[in-house]
């Protein structure tokens, strides 16, 4: 899928893609100030948008929401005939012991044998982060382990 970027000067950049068989393009709009505006085309006028003003929190969520559960998906999928290995997302919350601290202070492999393999922060995967990765709140992480070592990520995520 192509992506158009197209700078708006003062304002940000616009990130689009066109929908295929309806004549819309979908796409965000990064503006300078940190917010973000999710923009839906009308059919046919590409430069006539319907925008929604979003925080970015709120587009970390919807980040989530579309971009977590695919990335979830293709990796149980890969891993689909290796015994007692499972995937899962676990968030980042507001409040969480790790919210602004590195990932490694989590010593999460460790302490549980379960990897964490991507995040997903503001619709953008960030594959493979290292220790010195900062986790902030709406983070998605990509956990990989056992039943049992995924339990006990979540816990350590919640509760430090």
């Amino acid at each position: 899928m192509d992506v158009e970027v197209t700078p708006l000067p003062g304002i940000g950049v616009r990130k689009d893609f066109p929908l295929a068989g309806s004549g819309r393009r979908v796409g965000v709009v990064d503006r300078k100030d940190g917010t973000v505006d999710l923009i839906l085309s009308r059919p046919g006028n590409p430069d006539e948008c319907e925008q929604v003003a979003m925080t970015v929190t709120e587009a970390a969520t919807l980040a989530g929401l579309l971009g977590a559960p695919q990335l979830v998906g293709q990796l149980a999928a890969e891993q689909r005939d290796l015994d007692d290995v499972n995937t899962r997302h676990l968030s980042i919350r507001t409040g969480s012991p790790y919210a602004g601290r590195l990932l490694g202070d989590t010593r999460m492999r460790t302490r549980t044998t379960a990897s964490i393999v991507a995040v997903v922060r503001g619709g953008q995967t960030i594959p493979s982060p290292g220790p010195d990765f900062t986790m902030v709140a709406g983070d998605q992480l990509i956990v990989v382990g056992t039943g049992a070592g995924l339990d006990a990520a979540a816990t350590i995520l919640v509760d430090g």
